[in-house]
This record gives structure tokens, C-alpha cells and sequence, in this order.
């Protein structure tokens, strides 16, 4: 779990964006925002900026003060990267859990109607 910028940087989608659009002001955030909402590497990115208590600028999705108030909400993560990537792989577990619930439901449905 290692936070090799190299790792991810270079699957970022804001790699292909104009750097300063990510230190906006205001209302010009929710443009840049919009870039990490379908980001392969949001979670690494925020994890980076929360851990390392990176002031400035849009990272994962969050602005700095976004950020701000999740330390101060949390302020006992020792490391943001080791929890986000708990929280991920949980979730994918429960997604995968549901899919399999819908297909096994969908199955017992089509044998039912079966003649």
C-alpha cells in the first residue's frame, strides 16, 4: 500500500487537463471536481493529499476545505491510503454480493416460469 506517486499518477484522468484548473476558485471547482468522479485512481489520490495534508487544490474529488473537515472529523487515521482502500474493497465486496443475489434470483425466476 504504498503511495508511489508514480503508481497512479500516470492513470490519472487530470493528467490530460490544464493543471490550474484544479487550484480554481469558487464556482470554477466544480468543473475540475467533475474530472475525478469517473477517475480510476480518485481513492489514491485523496488518500495522497489526506495524508499528506495537502493544502491546495482539487484531489480526489474534494476541495481543501472538504478535505479539512474530514480531518478534523477524523482526526485519528493514521493513514488515509490503509482506510480508503479498506472502505473500496469492502464496498466491491458488497457489489459483488449483490450481483450475485439479482443473477440467483433472476435464475430461480426463469426455472419458475419454465415449463
Amino acid at each position: 500500500m504504498s503511495d508511489d506517486l508514480g503508481m497512479w499518477t500516470d492513470r490519472a484522468k487530470c493528467r490530460l487537463s490544464d493543471s490550474d484548473s484544479f487550484f480554481a476558485d469558487g464556482a470554477d471547482q466544480s468543473a475540475a471536481k467533475s474530472v475525478c468522479h469517473a477517475c480510476p485512481v480518485r481513492t489514491e489520490c485523496l488518500a495522497h493529499a489526506l495524508d499528506h495534508r495537502i493544502e491546495h487544490g482539487i484531489w480526489g474529488g474534494m476541495t481543501e476545505r472538504e478535505r479539512r473537515a474530514l480531518l478534523r472529523r477524523r482526526p485519528g487515521v493514521a493513514s488515509w491510503r490503509r482506510l480508503l482502500d479498506h472502505a473500496r474493497i469492502d464496498y466491491e465486496r458488497t457489489a459483488d454480493c449483490l450481483i450475485l443475489a439479482e443473477v440467483e434470483i433472476a435464475a430461480r425466476k426463469m426455472s419458475a416460469e419454465s415449463p
